[in-house]
């Protein structure tokens, strides 16, 4: 009796979604894995891919304004990488000279510095040094006279790594160059593949970043400008060593490298002026500062005011967040992307009213600006008058 009960007994069968949900997810797997594998392979690909599209975004509206003038866009693309090839090969030229010189005005009067250096510490703190053995560095025969040689053998490696770094830049160049000159028929092409809806969204984005990142760099030239216009006469007046490159560096640096520009601007000019004289690299010092704080509350809010407005909390944690995704890439192009995605945002995002409370908080805000503002230009005026 068991034995034919048992024999009539079904065996569990396994359900047909259970199948193809364990197949599915397999297969979800496997995809996640090859498209890692692919992002990890291709990542140089990738970043030269979007930092091409933001210098496209930045280029385009002046190439659009040529555009109108009746310059055929092609030739109004090469006549702004022209520029830029111009631009960027004076500023290396004009920075590489003051290093050079600087290196070599070092190297020669380093064992001045080491004597000094000996003689006041034995004369202030009654401390004794023997610093021959570093004095012997700076000698023919000495690790730092030897220098040279050194990098000499290594002449085959840095070379390989220059030609790759180049080879990326021409590869930036060449996929800039068809994105702007190309830009209305890419994306034409493009939304020609997509429903209406879809075409005035994707429109509408790209124009977005087109205007974010060309008031980006159209206010960080702004703001460079002004920097360098300002530090050269400072350079000159106080006379620091090299006034026009450095102010060029102080300049371009300050405004292009996010949250850290500003301390490695300042950095060089003031070690150059305190190898010069200490009094020097002071007096850079403090100008550098006072600088940046009137830049900070007086020119800024309002060369930004009409180009690219994104809060400081905002573009610092894009920058952090760039920075962390794709490097110093990635926190260059963190600002011009968080200001496309804030604008894109705000478009169509709903805002209510805001409570009285609220608004009488800001108001007090503003007012302590334009207070701090008015006793900054006070200041400056009486600085100029005495």
């Amino acid at each position: 009796m068991d034995e034919a009960s048992s024999e009539e007994t079904p065996s569990p069968k396994v359900p047909p979604w259970l199948l193809r949900a364990i197949l599915t997810g397999a297969a979800a797997l496997g995809g996640l894995y090859v498209l890692g594998w692919l992002i990890e392979e291709l990542r140089t690909l990738i970043v030269i891919v979007l930092v091409s599209f933001f210098a496209s975004f930045a280029l385009e509206p002046a190439v659009n304004r040529m555009e109108r003038m009746g310059i055929r866009r092609g030739l109004g693309t090469g006549i702004m990488f022209l520029a830029l090839l111009a631009a960027l090969g004076l500023f290396l030229w004009a920075i590489g000279t003051v290093l050079a010189d600087q290196v070599g005005e070092f190297a020669d009067d380093a064992p001045g510095y080491i004597n000094d250096i000996e003689d006041w510490l034995e004369d202030a703190f009654e401390i004794e040094i023997d610093a021959q053995g570093l004095l012997d560095e700076f000698q023919e025969g000495g690790a730092v006279a030897n220098l040279a040689t050194r990098l000499a053998d290594n002449l085959v490696n840095l070379g390989a790594t220059v030609l790759q770094v180049l080879f990326q830049i021409l590869t930036i160049v060449l996929f800039t160059f068809y994105l702007v000159s190309e830009g209305p028929k890419l994306r034409r092409n493009i939304c020609s593949l997509l429903p209406p809806e879809r075409q005035r969204l994707v429109l509408n984005i790209w124009n977005l970043a087109i205007d974010k990142t060309g008031g980006y760099i159209y206010s960080r030239l702004i703001l460079a400008v002004i920097s360098f216009l300002a530090h050269w006469l400072v350079f000159w007046l106080v006379g620091a060593p090299f006034p026009v490159p450095m102010a060029m560096w102080v300049g371009l640096v300050s405004q292009f490298v996010p949250v850290i520009g500003t301390y490695i601007a300042g950095a060089l000019p003031v070690l150059i002026g305190l190898l010069d004289r200490p009094s020097t690299g002071l007096a850079i010092l403090i100008a550098i500062v006072v600088y940046q704080q009137v830049e900070n509350y007086l020119l800024q809010p309002k060369v930004t005011a009409h180009t690219m407005e994104i809060h400081v909390t905002v573009a610092f944690g894009s920058v952090i967040a760039g920075s962390l995704l794709l490097g110093a890439v990635g926190a260059v192009l963190a600002l011009p992307a968080a200001a496309t995605i804030q604008a894109f945002l705000s478009s169509y995002l709903e805002r209510g009213d805001v409570v009285q409370e609220l608004e009488d908080a800001e108001a007090a805000q503003q007012a302590d600006r334009a207070s701090m503002g008015q006793r900054l230009r006070r200041v400056f005026h009486r600085e100029v008058k005495s």
